[in-house]
């Protein structure tokens, strides 16, 4: 796929991005340039290859999942100023 310099112009006008009329060709160039080094990347054999998440090889850390109410029904309602039997009590604000 080659780029023209009409079509960096219409990418510069949707990104809002004034660009002077003699830097449309070099940057068409410079466009093209990239597009032909990403071009190359498909050419290299990734057979095999596991996807990566990062250069360094990490385990996973996981938990058990496992539902709790947290244990500190106590600590968190020691804050509130009228709780009872484990909830907050709060004046009534719908009638």
């Amino acid at each position: 796929m080659a780029i023209d310099a009409a079509t960096v112009r219409r990418v510069a006008h949707l990104a809002r991005i004034k660009t002077p009329e003699d830097r449309l060709e070099p940057l068409a160039a410079e466009l093209n340039g990239i597009l032909a080094w990403i071009e190359q990347l498909n050419e290299v054999d990734v057979d095999g290859v596991e996807p990566m998440t990062s250069n360094v090889h990490q385990p996973m850390r996981l938990r058990d999942d496992v539902v709790t109410d947290g244990g500190k029904v106590g600590d968190v309602l020691s804050n509130a100023p009228k709780s009872a039997d484990g909830f907050f009590v709060v004046p009534k604000v719908v009638e």
